[in-house]
């Protein structure tokens, strides 16, 4: 029986976590839920970029190793997951109080969603650190 290495398990498992990341994101800010409003071209490209690292890294966990687009796909997936991840920081900001003399007030954050889209956020930069960790030691 083949061992599996604790970089491969984090791996696995942060793909799923990640992908459910990119579809909650879609679900709650898609349909004007939450807080605050996030523009359509942050949350579009959020979106997009989490698709298409799905895909691209399912794709590339499941190719046998002797693939030769393999690595490639590898590291197309490896940029869109840092594309989703940046993206994610990006609607985290909208969770900043605004200051200044235009600034609208009375905005109530409920502290369910900060620390909801706080674990989801942050936790897409950590699987992308895990993610390149695992394809740079070939652990995946």
């Amino acid at each position: 029986m083949p061992s599996v290495s604790v970089t491969a398990i984090l791996v696995y498992l942060c793909t799923v976590l990640a992908a459910a990341v990119v579809v909650l994101t879609r679900m709650l800010l898609g349909r004007g839920r939450g807080d605050h409003r996030v523009g359509p071209a942050l949350l579009g490209v959020h979106t997009v970029a989490g698709a298409v690292a799905v895909l691209l890294w399912v794709t590339f966990l499941l190719l046998p190793d002797d693939v030769g687009a393999g690595d490639l796909i590898g590291v197309l997936a490896l940029g869109c997951w840092w594309v989703v991840a940046a993206a994610g920081l990006l609607i985290l900001m909208r969770w900043k109080p605004a200051r200044g003399r235009r600034a609208r007030g009375g905005h109530e954050h409920r502290v369910g969603n900060l620390w909801l889209s706080l674990a989801g956020h942050l936790g897409m930069v950590v699987a992308a650190v895990v993610f390149t960790l695992g394809y740079v030691t070939s652990a995946v």
